[in-house]
């Protein structure tokens, strides 16, 4: 074995999650080595479905808009009862985060794209067919040794090591044993794939049929997808059969003989969280942290969180904006919320793959009649009832103000803003990839000490973002500049987020939650409150490449 590589941070498993917080790691300029043991795309049938926080993640790396291309957006979910009588009909109309929240989209195409996107970063390198075989770490970072398909070996140095390798993590059970607590399901799903559409249904549809539940759903480019549950008895290679998928296609389509079957799987659905995301140098994100069932469409995309949680805060460690030990608030601000969407996920499991008939019919009864309480429809058809993430520790700072800390911990908005009259934009793309301070129709470090304006800097948050109402008048130290932007409130959202929290601030985060707010009064007393708890003692300046707000790096079309 030759000397040492030498990374930053290094990333096993090059899945959509590995290769999502490769990309969002070279956007923060942190040199990055992504590996994974497959030496190309799995060609499975997978995850189909991004919300809006999964695009708003992409958009910060400058790849929604490319992602969209191959996707069905704005996608309703219908529930059907045993007797194939609609009883719900999702169709959330709500975008407060900037993207339409159910989208459909074929991930061998998405991973694709998401691997195009490293090219831009000369600073993230991947290699595929190498499997990780150990890792070693101590005080200032993890030894690993990576094994090719010939059997050579590499020794990498990193700073940090991340393991998003899947379900059955390497990083997870086979080299930290991390326990990996909760169920795996009795009942096996097979999962079918076929070109060519046939039917004329635009849309998710659930069946809660006890003789046999099952899944359908278009997908991009003509594909058409079913998922059956097996019953005990029922051998899953055997179902894979051609004329065991053309009997379980025999209810459904007209002629399951003329199908053009593309992909068929067998699943065993599991609910299971690790113990711990973070040991020591290690984190684990993805499946490696938790997975599961794939009834309210939210594996992938809260694999998406983790990617986007853990990325700025291992780069702002790295160039040395933030303290080291502030790595366990990714444990901390993730762990919770996917055990409360893997509750929500066996819940519905529970109650839409129900096999007792009179059972089914008792929930059929329910449904049918709830959906005539508006306040009730309402609650399903937005998915009002999806747990949204809220930190109350971890980077994030309380005031001790009841009002002000209820907004803390949350994602903030994304409205369309302009900056330039006539010009129409999305506010993460004005206020850039760091930390932002965004202010109303005020400038609430107007007599802030150079010292907290240089900590401010030295956090990555360089500037100050004002917003005004829409064709109001300017206020002032309010004006665009060096150190100010000034948006418009194109569409009064902000206008009334600001007005009916009573507040006049807000700090967001790079993963755009707020990490403080409060009034223009305790501004300065916050925000260097906030840089005690996050900067290290002799915090570097932002190296040149970084300085000023992130514009995300285009992929070309």
């Amino acid at each position: 074995m030759n000397e040492l590589v030498d990374t930053e941070v290094l990333i096993v498993g090059a899945g959509p999650v590995g290769v999502s917080m490769a990309n969002l790691l070279g956007h923060y300029g942190v040199k990055t080595l992504l590996v994974d043991r497959s030496p190309k795309v799995l060609d499975y049938p997978r995850a189909v479905g991004l919300d809006d926080e999964a695009l708003r993640t992409f958009q910060a790396v400058g790849l929604a808009d490319i992602m969209l291309k191959d996707m069905i957006q704005n996608v309703p979910m219908r529930m059907y009862t045993a007797d194939k009588r609609c009883f719900a009909e999702i169709l959330p109309s709500t975008r407060e985060f900037g993207w339409f929240r159910r989208n459909l989209f074929s991930q061998p195409l998405g991973e694709h794209t998401l691997r195009q996107g490293l090219e831009r970063y000369p600073h993230v390198t991947t290699q595929l067919g190498v499997a990780l075989q150990s890792i070693e770490q101590d005080e200032t970072g993890v030894t690993a040794i990576l094994q090719d398909e010939r059997g050579g070996s590499t020794g990498v140095r990193a700073q940090y090591l991340v393991g998003a390798d899947g379900g059955r993590s390497t990083v997870r059970e086979g080299l930290l044993k991390i326990p990996y607590e909760g169920q795996t399901h009795p009942n096996k799903w097979v999962v079918i794939e076929c070109d060519q559409d046939p039917l004329d249904a635009p849309y998710t549809a659930l069946h809660c049929e006890p003789r046999r539940p099952y899944v359908c759903l278009r997908l991009p480019y003509g594909l058409r997808r079913w998922e059956f549950m097996l019953f005990p008895g029922e051998d899953g290679e055997q179902m894979l059969a051609p004329e065991k998928v053309q009997d379980l296609l025999r209810n459904h389509v007209a002629d399951p003989s003329r199908l053009n079957v593309i992909r068929a799987r067998v699943y065993t659905h599991n609910s299971r969280v690790a113990k711990s995301f973070v040991v020591g140098r290690v984190c684990i994100a993805g499946d490696a942290a938790h997975i599961t069932p794939p009834w309210i469409g939210q594996g992938l995309n809260a694999g998406l969180r983790d990617a986007f949680n853990l990325s700025w805060k291992l780069a702002w460690i790295v160039k040395g904006r933030m303290k080291p030990e502030l790595l366990q608030s990714y444990h901390e601000e993730r762990h919770a919320h996917t055990k409360a969407m893997i509750d929500l996920a066996d819940l519905f499991g529970a109650v839409l793959s129900q096999r007792n008939r009179f059972v089914a019919w008792m929930r059929d009864r329910f449904f049918l009649t709830i959906r005539h309480l508006p306040k009730v429809r309402d609650y399903v058809l937005q998915m009002k009832f999806k747990p949204m993430p809220r930190f109350s520790a971890g980077v994030v700072l309380n005031s001790g103000k009841t009002a002000q800390d209820e907004l803390v911990g949350r994602m903030f908005i994304q409205p369309n803003v302009e900056r330039e009259l006539g010009v129409c934009e999305k506010m993460d793309d004005v206020i850039g990839g760091r930390f932002a301070l965004l202010s109303w129709r005020g400038n609430p470090l107007a007599q802030a000490p150079a010292e907290l304006l240089e900590r401010l800097n030295a956090l990555g948050c360089a500037r100050l973002v004002g917003v005004r109402a829409r064709s109001g008048a300017s206020e002032p130290g309010m004006s665009s500049g060096p150190e100010v932007t000034v948006i418009q409130d194109l569409e009064n959202q902000l206008q009334l987020w600001f007005q009916q929290r009573k507040v006049d601030w807000v700090l967001i985060r790079p993963d755009r939650f707020v990490a403080a707010a409060g009034s223009a009064e305790d501004a300065v007393d916050q925000l260097r409150r906030f840089c005690d708890l996050v900067l290290p003692a002799h915090a570097v300046q932002p190296e040149a490449h970084a300085a000023g707000p992130l514009a995300p790096a285009q992929l070309a079309t």
